[in-house]
């Protein structure tokens, strides 16, 4: 045992000991710049709607919700990811593509227009729906009474709203929570899965891997669902709407 401690080293031990101590810091921060991880832009934006308006959604992509609520304007909040996780040093490469991604709100008339628009692919991407990098989540807060249309692809979910609701979607799952006394006329369709409704009416399968629903053809208000491959389901609310809170 040396009692002098690495003070009596030689020269070339003590420089043998620095090295291994740097390469092991150097190792250490290597391992903490390299963990990996989503990268995730949130944005919340908000525009005008018309009396008896309508608001359309057109090219939404993996989650949509639509809410009621009992305010005269609309809400758009938009949570952009990374569709797999990245290393430290490419975050600011992951987070300048997530920008890219624009979701715009334009009146055109009395319809608000909110459009997800990718940034251009090339080659084979162009074939693909969406852009392999992102995973989009929306959330639309419109008044309870406005008329709202969908196109897209991924899931949509409509919850609290009274007024007219049509979706078209080439894939994923559509769901309608209704307030137990509303009335609406409903024209369910889907080509690959399944019509399941708390609402009374008529269900027929078609090609044995589609299924149709109908109901209420006399009701003020329509619900016209378009599924190319996944379920429609139909909710009926257990209580009575309450407003989200404003942000």
């Amino acid at each position: 045992m040396n009692l002098l401690g690495a003070s009596s080293r030689h020269p070339f031990q003590r420089l043998l000991a620095s090295l291994v101590l740097l390469a092991g810091t150097n190792c250490a921060l290597f391992a903490a710049d390299d963990v990996k991880q989503y990268v995730r832009v949130t944005s919340t934006q908000h525009a005008d709607l018309p009396a008896n308006g309508t608001v359309r959604v057109t090219h939404s992509l993996d989650e949509l919700t639509i809410e009621g609520w009992d305010q005269p304007g609309v809400e758009i909040t938009t949570i952009k990811s990374t569709k797999y996780e990245v290393a430290a040093a490419d975050h600011d490469k992951a987070a300048k593509e997530l920008d890219g991604v624009k979701i715009s709100a334009q009146q055109k008339g009395a319809e608000l227009v909110i459009a997800t628009d990718l940034p251009k692919r090339h080659g084979l991407a162009v074939l693909c729906p969406a852009e392999p990098f992102v995973t989009l989540n929306y959330v639309i807060r419109v008044p309870r009474n406005a008329h709202v249309m969908v196109d897209g692809y991924g899931e949509v979910h409509f919850d609290g709203l009274a007024g007219d609701i049509e979706a078209n979607m080439h894939k994923g799952q559509i769901t309608v929570r209704l307030a137990g006394d509303a009335s609406y006329a409903v024209d369910a369709h889907t080509k690959l899965g399944s019509v399941t409704s708390d609402f009374p009416g008529a269900t027929k399968r078609h090609w044995v891997v589609g299924q149709d629903f109908a109901g209420s053809a006399q009701a003020p208000h329509k619900l016209v669902l378009k599924e190319g491959y996944g379920d429609i389901v139909i909710l009926k609310a257990a209580a009575p709407f309450m407003s989200p809170s404003k942000s």
